[in-house]
């Protein structure tokens, strides 16, 4: 496989999903998605790794309880903490389609891992997804003795959707004094739904997996219009002001709609003076990361992922 070539695993994936002959996600209303592709995801995700511990919790948010579900590895603590949002454009997913992919996070960084069941668009608009996002950081932040945590070690992250909101968490902790968070582990983030007006947008808009039609799905479902789109809470990349946040893995996939904002984003974090480490994997598309079943390079990308935690955590 060389550059501009999809990876032979990725070409077996998306003739197995044109095989099932599914309707277009555009087609379908959010629950019709939901009951659709929740199921995929658990299969992609593979069997799960066994973690010392998994407790799903109920913790209060600025419109009710928050569900999340804490990962905890073997060892002693006080463990460092990675509060983690699921992809699924603000509209899908739930903590079981993420789940393979938290405990992989848990082991292999050796980090508590939170994940968060923040409210769904379309029955909740934004700003419902960033608010319960940054309100469980909050509440993570604020009762690490209950997780056995390091209140030193808070890092935040997510895939597409999820690592929007990563990347909004970061900034609103910046912007409202806290809490203090040291990483941020953006994986193919949306930074920009103002426009969808990208060369990657325009390539890879048709035929792998995260459609441009989809992305207009998710993006209206979940804005209002162009007020919210243009709101540096939901569009990051459109923020003035990219100081003081912390230091960032951005993940990108080769043949994804949103490779170009994903890494305008890093680069605009970089000029700003934030660490950044960037690798697109070439071959892959969106969602690669959370189908370690089928493809190797979510492996690959898992390892990466792994090291930069234990590196910033120091474990």
């Amino acid at each position: 496989m060389t550059k501009g070539e999809l990876d032979p695993q990725i070409v077996a994936l998306l003739k197995e999903i044109e095989k099932q002959g599914a309707p277009p996600l555009n087609t379908l209303t959010p629950e019709q998605a939901r009951e659709l592709k929740h199921p995929v995801f658990v299969k992609l995700g593979g069997p799960p790794e066994a973690v010392a511990s998994v407790e799903n919790l109920k913790i209060p948010g600025s419109a009710g309880e928050i569900p999340i579900r804490v990962y905890t590895p073997e060892g002693e603590g006080p463990f460092p903490i990675l509060v983690f949002f699921h992809g699924g454009g603000w509209v899908i997913g739930n903590l079981d389609t993420h789940d393979s992919a938290c405990r992989s996070l848990a082991n292999g960084a050796g980090c508590v891992v939170v994940s968060v069941d923040y409210r769904l668009a379309p029955e909740h608009k934004f700003p419902a997804a960033a608010e319960d996002a940054y309100g469980a950081t909050q509440w993570v932040a604020a009762n690490t003795d209950r997780l056995r945590g390091d209140p030193t070690r808070i890092a935040v992250g997510g895939d597409s959707a999820g690592g929007n909101l990563a990347a909004v968490v970061s900034m609103m902790a910046r912007d409202k004094g806290g809490p203090a968070l040291i990483f941020q582990l953006l994986i193919y983030p949306t930074t920009n739904l103002a426009s969808f007006d990208t060369q990657s947008f325009s390539e890879h808009g048709e035929g792998y997996i995260l459609t441009k039609d989809s992305m207009a799905y998710y993006r209206d479902h979940y804005i209002r219009g162009k007020e919210d789109a243009e709101n540096p809470y939901a569009s990051p990349l459109l923020a003035k002001d990219l100081k003081g946040l912390p230091p960032a893995l951005v993940i990108t996939a080769e043949f994804d709609v949103l490779t170009d904002e994903s890494k305008a984003y890093a680069e605009r974090l970089i000029q700003a003076g934030v660490p950044v480490t960037y690798t697109c994997y070439e071959g892959m598309i969106h969602p690669f990361f959370t189908f370690p079943a089928v493809v190797d390079r979510a492996k690959e990308a898992m390892a990466e992922t792994a090291a930069a935690l234990r590196s910033v955590f120091g474990t």
